[in-house]
């Protein structure tokens, strides 16, 4: 099989080694090391390392002061962890769709979707491309709106050279399966010097010396030995991209002129850092996106499918007092998406070989 994803962190095994011997193992020097390399990637003064990319979204919220009733309008098409932590927060979600050739954020659904309680704007830089932050920038500027980037598959992604994480406030992931990974792990970024000051408090129960605490806070800390596994892949982070890019070319070069199939596309001025290839399987398909899905992974091409449901379209969110009752009917764009989406291995570990095989399966099974 090959996989969707593959995670190789064996070039920290000497980073984890002397921090285990060092005894120091929680939040310590290799913590704030990784945040001055994640801080030049985002372009940020400030890189705040938290213990996950939920994390980072809820700590953001809640640093920005949003109360509950105020409103952060979003993407339909996400991880639920956009969802769960603006709920966690105890602000309100509004969604707006999104576009059809970059599965991100409508800016014009979105200045429809704000109302009087609206506080926020939360971008979602889905599949490793920014949303249009040339559109969603201003309009946040003129509303007088925080803008919160949900760049959890997007670190060293650019707008018009501006990095993912940079516009607002930026918040990202470092789980196991995105391009840079901690096992577990967040980051928030920032150039406001205060509200990284909150954050950092924030994320040590409140205290900013030993028992002196000036906030209810949490246990929002990553450790050392996570802060570890990541700096040799912020230090590669270049060769990874690229590799990735390398692929996400090969493939659509392969892939162009398949029948019924939709390939992603870099948009003018965006640098797009492939943490999906997702193709979209159209009606006219010779076979429904969940039978390609079968045939290949029968046929050992592994693949994903992100999302298949709009984030709000499950029992648990029916009647939630900060979930508008919407209907899936109401976001055209974003339910077409997850009838239709599926990703095919893009990662950097990818040999030639690979990539010839999933290319070539993929024609054959939809009879190119």
């Amino acid at each position: 099989m090959i996989p969707i994803t593959v995670v190789d962190v064996a070039d920290a095994e000497p980073l984890v080694a002397e921090v285990l011997r060092s005894g120091v193992i929680a939040q310590g020097p290799m913590v704030k090391r990784f945040e001055g390399l994640f801080a030049e990637v985002a372009g940020t003064k400030h890189a705040v390392a938290v213990n996950s990319g939920t994390t980072a979204l809820v700590a953001s919220v809640q640093a920005l002061g949003l109360r509950p009733g105020d409103e952060v309008i979003t993407s339909p098409f996400t991880f639920v962890a956009t969802l769960n932590a603006v709920l966690e927060a105890g602000a309100t979600v509004r969604f707006a769709d999104i576009r059809a050739d970059d599965f991100n954020l409508d800016p014009d659904a979105v200045a429809d979707a704000i109302t009087e309680r609206t506080k926020a704007i939360m971008p979602v830089h889905l599949y490793g491309q920014t949303a249009d932050m040339g559109a969603l920038m201003p309009l946040a500027d003129e509303r007088g709106l925080h803008v919160i980037e949900d760049a959890a598959q997007a670190v060293g992604a650019k707008f018009d050279g501006k990095p993912a994480g940079s516009f607002g406030v930026g918040c990202f992931s470092l789980y196991a399966t995105k391009n840079v990974t901690t096992a577990e792990g967040g980051v928030v970024t920032t150039s406001d010097d205060d509200l990284a000051d909150r954050l950092r408090v924030l994320r040590n129960q409140g205290m900013r010396a030993r028992y002196q605490y000036e906030m209810a806070g949490h246990n929002y800390r990553m450790t050392d030995v996570h802060a570890a596994i990541g700096i040799p892949q912020m230090e590669r982070i270049a060769e990874l991209t690229a590799k990735r890019q390398r692929n996400a070319q090969r493939l659509t070069e392969g892939l162009t002129g398949t029948p019924g199939l939709k390939l992603p596309q870099v948009l003018p001025g965006r640098e797009h850092v492939w943490h999906q290839y997702t193709v979209q399987v159209l009606p006219d398909a010779a076979m429904s996106r969940d039978e390609l899905a079968a045939a290949l992974t029968e046929r050992g091409v592994g693949n994903g499918i992100y999302y298949p449901k709009l984030v709000f379209d499950y029992d648990c969110y029916r009647g939630h007092p900060q979930v508008p009752q919407v209907k899936v009917a109401d976001f055209p764009t974003a339910a077409a998406a997850a009838e239709q989406v599926l990703s095919l291995p893009v990662h950097a570990a990818l040999t030639d070989e690979e990539l010839t095989t999933i290319i070539t399966t993929v024609r054959e099974v939809l009879g190119a």
